[in-house]
């Protein structure tokens, strides 16, 4: 079986062998943090994203959908802060020449975190504790601050610069009086997009988990300055229990303490309503796809974003690295919408019906990591059990439990055997079946023992299989995933 230590490898190994995702361009040597979804991935991709559309957008009668554009006019980025504080600690080995982030060594060389603290902190932090390069244990540069942002030119003049953007949030707060004005929504509403982003991270790492071209799934819920607390919907949610990593358990190093999202507001751990009512929608949307092993750890005030007045992570407890963000819930204040009215000189308070004035809203903003989640999904469904192979000889076989929600091949049709009739039946079958659901799929190649196994590791939840008694009298064997257990039913019956 496979060790804790080595689950994150054997997942990403499935990856790459079954073509979920894997390095982009590899024909050519590929650029770090750069990946390409095969069939099974971009299904279980495509999947997911229209589970959150549908859940948070569709499902909603107080949300507007957005597709922004990728490229984006350079004053954006500067009123929004990227251009003077989007930035990561960079040092570089004086010897081998290797770039690498000063947070991430220091977290990796002596398991301490330092998120969020300043440069001169850092490089004082480096020099108490002598850190060297990792690859040729080399004399290390003082950490100085690197931006980001992916830099282009856009037209035929290289003056006429542009930036990819690094997030999706600012094509909502650039367009929020616009929809407001045609999306007919009063206070509280929300914008969601979901879309790439762009970051030319110092040393990516962990497979998908931290690459420079990801996709997003973002919310920027707009609420009126003093309605932070109106919040209709929290009743709803505030029995839900989390558990809850304040500042304080961090300090003193404890994982957390369970409590209610009413108990949470109570006591002022969480400071509004409605960032609370989002919280738990958050950690309700990741049960429904099977993740449970999640915590809410709270930003310390030395690592809280510059636009931020209070951020939590949804964190999940990895195999091999502990508790690492999932998502981030921050409260952003009026503070993007104002940057962008003084940069623009336009004005973006909206009239708010209930009060009769004008007012800027305030912003709670769910943002979602589409690729960190997949792999998230991939790790909590990876699952190993002992069998034997076609010889009868005992072999390890993996299987993903993924969700059937989400699974990216929902049903699998087998004919037993090709000959007798079977494969035409199994034929017949699936193609009745297909048009209910065009993702099934049909396979006729190699033993049935190993189909059983090929659509084990690609998370299939079911198999109809087609034999001699589906000839006499219409009934299939539907074989599920988990339980490896069959039984018969009429073909006819079958939902997909």
């Amino acid at each position: 079986m496979v060790s804790k230590e080595s689950k994150t490898q054997a997942v990403i190994n499935l990856c790459q062998r079954r073509g979920f995702v894997f390095p982009a361009g590899d024909l050519y040597g590929s650029f770090a943090g750069f990946f390409d979804y095969g069939p099974l991935g971009v299904e279980l991709k495509r999947n997911v994203q229209a589970s959150w559309w549908n859940r948070f957008v569709l499902g909603r009668e107080d949300m507007l959908g957005l597709d922004g554009a990728v490229l984006t006019h350079p004053r954006i980025w500067k009123a929004s802060g990227h251009v003077d504080a989007f930035n990561d600690p960079l040092v570089q080995c004086k010897k081998c020449k290797h770039r690498f982030r000063a947070d991430h060594l220091i977290e990796e060389e002596l398991k301490e975190s330092v998120d969020g603290i300043s440069e001169e902190k850092l490089n004082a932090f480096l020099s108490e504790h002598k850190l060297v390069c990792p690859d040729c244990k080399g004399a290390l540069s003082e950490a100085k601050n690197f931006n980001l942002m992916f830099k282009t030119s856009v037209g035929a003049t290289e003056d006429n610069y542009a930036y990819l953007r690094p997030e999706t949030a600012q094509v909502i707060f650039t367009n929020f009086k616009y929809l407001h004005q045609i999306g007919r929504k009063q206070l509280p509403f929300g914008i969601a997009q979901a879309g790439r982003s762009f970051r030319n991270e110092i040393s990516p790492r962990n497979f998908v988990f931290r690459g420079r071209e990801f996709e997003q799934m973002e919310i920027e819920f707009f609420v009126h300055p003093d309605k932070l607390d109106d919040c209709p919907d929290f009743d709803a949610v505030s029995k839900r229990k989390a558990l809850f990593c304040t500042e304080k358990h961090q300090k003193d190093g404890e994982d957390g303490q369970k409590m209610t999202f009413g108990d949470a507001i109570k006591k002022k751990i969480v400071q509004t309503k409605w960032h609370a009512y989002w919280l738990a929608e958050a950690l309700d949307w990741f049960a429904s796809l099977g993740l449970t092993k999640l915590r809410l750890r709270q930003h310390r005030s030395d690592e809280l974003s510059h636009y931020a007045k209070e951020t939590w992570d949804v964190e999940y407890d990895y195999p091999e690295w502990g508790w690492k963000e999932l998502m981030g819930i921050a409260n952003r204040t009026d503070f993007d919408l104002k940057q962008h009215s003084k940069e623009s000189g336009k004005e973006l308070a909206v009239f708010d019906e209930s009060t009769k004035q004008k007012v800027v809203p305030h912003v709670i903003e769910p943002s979602f990591g589409l690729d960190r989640l997949l792999f998230t999904l991939l790790l909590d469904a990876f699952t190993e059990k002992k069998g034997k192979d076609d010889s009868g000889k005992e072999e390890t076989k993996v299987l993903l439990k993924l969700h059937e929600s989400i699974a990216p091949v929902p049903l699998a049709v087998f004919p037993l055997m090709k000959k007798d009739g079977l494969a035409e039946k199994a034929w017949e079958i699936y193609v009745k079946l297909k048009k209910q659901n065009p993702a099934i799929v049909y396979d006729e190649s190699g033993s049935i023992g190993k189909r059983y196994a090929r659509m084990d590791e690609a998370g299939t939840p079911k198999c109809v299989t087609v034999d001699h008694q589906t000839l006499q009298d219409g009934t299939v064997t539907i074989r599920d995933r988990d339980s490896g257990e069959q039984k018969r039913v009429k073909s006819d019956s079958i939902k997909t």
